[in-house]
């Protein structure tokens, strides 16, 4: 570079110096580019002139509320009495400017915040915000979480409504940040002023609860009784499901319940009216007793509730408290013990086969010791039994009860069976038998083996 350039480059650069100098001293007394103070464009203006800008700034001021459906509503700051402090020194924020850096005020917007640079009547800002439409109740769209349809096998989303329901406490909050700092535009959404569904469509807790919803209905539990079937699936387990406010399922445990009971009232038989042929070629009605079928109605609820949430595929039996020893019309086969009251005879078949009969004694009616009438089973068999109740105490070699205290034994102390004895010297309900007999049907018969009762 000659001596020449060098003198135009000193002479350019010093213009730029002094320029730069110059509007520095401006800027001593001035506000940058891009200045703004509470809303206020206060771009170049000097310190002196800055209250009564923002003064007109604050008679003009109105708040535009924009709402997510394009609703608008304004609060009029003259109508909440919104002025500025005259006596507000802004020193910090001129202290804060250098005037030297002015130049970084071309690229970079200056944006400052002073609290309590605007005032505004309390009481009337209330009156004003509780006027807004936002807040009209009969424009009011509350919001809804997603919801959960059964249809064709499966479970699908009903998506959320979101509404229009104001927050009121955000939206206070909101209006008076907007007031302080000087916002002309408040938007409801931006500003998260509404109430929202908790649960979406795209909630993690959606997903999952959809998922077991579906697992549970995808469980088919089939009941045996014998050659009869109930089946459980989702076209029925779905009315028995629920959700809480958290989305988590409730099994509605009386409708599992009813269900229970349902299978009970159809296919339990302890007590039902049953024809049975009898020894002597009679057939009667025998009804009531303790033989036949029971579903532990408890214990099959609580199973059921566990099997409902497997999603698994079942065959199972109900659980029982008893059981017969078939399922059908007749349960009580070809092996059982038959004791007519009104012959006083009793009769054992295993297999169809006649093992023993032979006359008995029963209970006593005319003192209240009738023996029960009905179809029961034998609970088990004792060898050598003591016997105790009112007024007696006996043992005997061969006890097999099959109602409480009530059940067949040999009785070693009578010298004759059958005929009218039951009726003035009957027993306290026990069937009295010959000791030959009670031996026979003793080493023949097993628990659960019907024994059937009846008056003819």
């Amino acid at each position: 570079m000659n001596k020449g350039n060098i003198q135009k480059f000193l002479k350019l650069f010093s213009s730029i110096i002094i320029i730069y100098f110059l509007i520095s001293i401006f800027f001593m007394t001035h506000f940058f580019f891009k200045t703004e103070i509470n809303g206020v464009d206060l771009s170049l203006v000097s310190y002196k002139d800055a209250l009564p800008i923002i003064g007109d700034y604050v008679n003009n001021y109105e708040l535009q509320i924009i709402g997510r459906n394009g609703e608008t509503d304004i609060i009029i700051g003259q109508n909440i009495d919104l002025q500025y402090n005259e006596n507000y020194s802004m020193k910090e924020i001129y202290e804060q400017q250098k005037a030297f850096s002015w130049i970084s005020s071309l690229f970079h917007k200056q944006e400052y915040y002073e609290e309590g640079l605007f005032t505004y009547h309390r009481g009337k800002l209330t009156t004003a915000i509780e006027r807004l439409l936002f807040l009209n109740k009969d424009m009011v769209v509350e919001p809804k979480n997603v919801r959960f349809i059964y249809v064709n096998g499966s479970y699908h989303l009903i998506e959320e409504v979101y509404g229009n329901k104001i927050n009121k406490d955000k939206l206070e909050k909101a209006i008076i940040d907007s007031l302080g700092k000087g916002k002309q535009i408040l938007i409801l959404e931006e500003e998260d002023c509404y109430e929202k569904p908790e649960f979406t469509t795209s909630s993690q807790k959606t997903l999952e609860t959809r998922k077991l919803l579906n697992q549970y209905i995808s469980s088919k539990i089939i009941y045996n009784f014998g050659d009869q079937k109930e089946i459980l699936d989702g076209s029925t387990l779905h009315k028995w499901l629920k959700l809480d406010e958290n989305l988590d399922i409730i099994i509605n445990r009386i409708a599992v319940t009813n269900y229970v009971k349902r299978l009970s009232q159809k296919y339990d038989t302890v007590g039902i009216s049953r024809n049975f042929k009898t020894s002597t070629g009679k057939v009667i009605e025998i009804e009531g007793g303790l033989y036949g079928w029971k579903i532990n109605q408890e214990e099959e609820i609580h199973a059921l509730l566990e099997e409902v949430t497997s999603g698994k595929v079942i065959e199972k039996e109900p659980i029982y408290s008893q059981k017969a020893l078939y399922r059908g019309e007749d349960e009580i086969g070809n092996t059982y013990v038959e004791v007519s009251i009104t012959r006083q005879h009793l009769w054992y078949y295993k297999n169809g086969e006649l093992i023993a009969h032979g006359n008995v004694v029963t209970g006593n009616p005319n003192r209240g010791y009738a023996t029960v009438v009905g179809a029961y089973m034998l609970n088990y068999k004792q060898n050598n039994a003591i016997l105790t109740g009112p007024g007696y105490e006996v043992m005997v070699k061969y006890w097999m009860p099959f109602f409480g205290n009530m059940g067949i034994h040999d009785a070693s102390w009578r010298s004759s069976f059958g005929g009218e004895i039951y009726k003035r010297n009957g027993t306290h309900g026990c069937i009295n038998a010959p000791p030959y007999l009670a031996k026979l049907i003793f080493e023949n018969i097993e628990a659960g083996t019907p024994v059937i009762i009846y008056e003819e």
